[in-house]
């Protein structure tokens, strides 16, 4: 579905429920981004693709496809052959009694598709208009209902007849050996489910796949123990790799092209008891950066942030644990500071992310490339802004320092639990207090938690029990805390978190808040069994949340007199910082997540 600028702006219009400041705003981002507004407004949770396609197909009076992929007749699906549905991106999902067949097409004005759909059927059709998303849906049936485990099960019976041993053949391991096609249908259900990561273990009798969907591990499939040298050796191969070497970990990088997409894959081998374990870090490289509010920033924590990146000189820190997201908020904001005005340099443990214009190395110690090498290296380059991956020693720690005193904007990750903590950790490392702060601008503490799905979340009112953990979860022991919470809440709706996204009234965030005086009315959780949206999880993407520590000038003099982290964090909420915990719970109140998933994220430190 290609929709026009104007076209979007319009049907956003008739809904009633954005203003024009909302649709200028989004007009704006579509324009600074080189993006179409289409994209926009659905990647913002603005409006959903599927509400967004219902209001076209009313527009064009096309018939809008309404259908459950998983009670989609076979024999209906395979009146369009899957190699044809892929291109022409078409379903065949219904008959009537006249023996017309229903079909749902992403471009319904595609006169040539249509034409040529109706030939192959063979029969009369009429053509309906269905979200990207269901499509997609509907053509992974073909191959089993979207589990990898029909068509591994195809190749593996002939992987058991060929009797692939543990000494590799070379032709065990080419372009269309069923290894190379076992790997292929890996790689491609980890695309379709959003994985960010693959995980290849092996078991004494069997190799385990994993996928780590939204943060979370999901099991997918078990492979014949005597698969492993092959698919390993593959994996090699695309990743350029050392296949003959078995006892150390290796790195490496592929890229393939699916989808109409361009996707790198990040390769780390690891020897274990059993063999060796892979793991593939999936990178979407046609993903253009995210900006802050699509990240989860909003309030205080975004207007500090966005004031302390056009700062000409001085140090962002961002705090968290691995897979917290961190090198996306970098990532995020390195691309909004980019332009052909600035030089941006970069040193990294891995590369994840490239970005046009920017200069970004490779951390590499085997070469005496590391961290603080790297830097000492790239103030020789005469940069405006520095990002260094990480910050791991005191060596490293004072460069940055001494970069960031010395005119430039450095831009860095630790890893503490939270940002108070950052600071005291950067005194454990020797650096001096008064460069600490008068160096340091912000620290960023982030997590990420599951997003709830739009479509199937629900609404519930929490009982006395859950009331009595929410209490003692976020410290709302009084009355002047509910009156804070009610307080972000407020805020939080003029800033549009949570705005209504579903086409079901009854899954919508109503603007109205959800705290009173003494107790909280109403909360969301996930659906228990899902939807086709979401794969049936109840969640269906991830969203950031965060809190702001601001060098303050109170907070100067806690850091230049060694104060602790919480002495610290306490000056920090006077001085206006919403805990993580707390930003949590407000994005939970609002729709976006849920409670146990801000429990889960944080339960270090509640």
């Amino acid at each position: 579905m290609h929709v026009s600028d104007d076209l979007v702006a319009k049907l956003l219009k008739t809904t009633g429920k954005f203003n024009a400041d909302q649709i200028k705003e989004a007009h704006l981002q579509a324009e600074s981004e080189k993006r179409p507004l289409q994209d926009i407004v659905i990647q913002s949770n603005i409006i959903s693709e599927g509400e967004l396609t219902r209001l076209f197909a009313q527009e064009i009076d096309v018939p809008f496809a309404e259908f459950s992929v998983d009670n989609l007749p076979k024999d209906t699906l395979q009146l369009i052959p899957e190699r044809i549905a892929r291109q022409y991106r078409s379903v065949a999902f219904g008959i009537d009694e006249d023996g017309v067949v229903y079909v749902a097409m992403e471009d319904p004005d595609d006169i040539q598709a249509i034409n040529f759909l109706q030939k192959q059927i063979g029969r009369p059709i009429r053509v309906h208009i269905a979200p990207e998303s269901l499509i997609e849906t509907a053509i992974d049936q073909y191959s089993g209902g979207g589990t990898v485990s029909t068509e591994l099960a195809k190749v593996i019976a002939i992987e058991a007849k060929e009797e692939v041993e543990e000494s590799v053949a070379e032709e065990d391991v080419a372009e269309d050996s069923p290894i190379a096609q076992t790997l292929n249908l890996i790689i491609d259900y980890g695309i379709k489910t959003r994985a960010s990561d693959i995980h290849i273990e092996p078991h004494e009798d069997v190799v385990i796949v994993r996928y780590r969907v939204d943060g979370v591990l999901h099991e997918a499939n078990k492979l014949p123990r005597k698969v492993l040298s092959a698919l390993v050796s593959r994996i090699k191969i695309l990743a350029n790799l050392k296949i003959d070497e078995h006892r150390a970990p290796q790195d490496g990088r592929f890229k393939i092209s699916a989808y109409d997409r361009v996707y790198a894959l990040r390769v780390s081998t690891l020897p274990v008891v059993d063999g060796e374990k892979i793991v593939m870090r999936i990178l979407d490289e046609s993903t253009k950066a995210s900006n802050l509010e699509e990240l989860g920033y909003w309030g205080e924590s975004l207007r500090r942030v966005q004031e302390a990146i056009v700062k000409p000189h001085g140090m962002i820190l961002v705090t968290g644990p691995t897979g917290s997201g961190k090198s996306t908020s970098l990532f995020s904001v390195l691309s909004k500071l980019n332009s052909p005005m600035v030089n941006i340099s970069t040193i990294e443990d891995p590369v994840e992310y490239r970005i046009v214009g920017v200069n970004q190395t490779q951390l590499n110690p085997l070469a005496g490339m590391t961290f603080a090498t790297g830097l000492r290296a790239l103030l020789r380059q005469d940069p405006n802004i520095i990002m260094v991956g990480e910050i791991r020693d005191v060596e490293t720690a004072d460069l940055a320092v001494q970069a960031a005193l010395t005119g430039h904007l450095v831009f860095s990750t630790l890893h503490t639990n939270d940002a108070a903590t950052c600071l005291p950790r950067l005194l454990d490392m020797g650096v001096e207090p008064f460069l600490i702060a008068s160096t340091v601008r912000i620290v960023i503490g982030q997590r990420l938690v599951r997003r709830l799905c739009s479509e199937c979340r629900e609404e519930y009112t929490p009982d006395e029990g859950a009331m009595s953990r929410i209490k003692e979860t976020f410290n709302l022991n009084k009355a002047s805390d509910f009156e804070y919470i009610a307080r972000l809440e407020k805020q939080a709706i003029e800033a549009g978190i949570g705005a209504t996204d579903s086409k079901d009234s009854s899954k919508n965030v109503s603007a109205s808040p959800s705290v009173t005086e003494k107790t909280i009315t109403k909360l969301w959780k996930a659906h228990e069994k899902g939807c086709n949206n979401c794969s049936h999880t109840g969640y269906k993407g991830r969203i950031g949340i965060y809190e702001v520590l601001e060098n303050s000038q109170e907070i100067e003099k806690l850091i230049v007199g060694s104060a602790t982290s919480e002495v610290l964090e306490e000056q920090a909420i006077n001085d206006g910082m919403v805990k993580i915990q707390t930003d949590g719970f407000i994005k939970a109140l609002r729709g976006e997540t849920s409670v146990e998933e801000i429990m889960r994220a944080t339960s270090s430190e509640v």
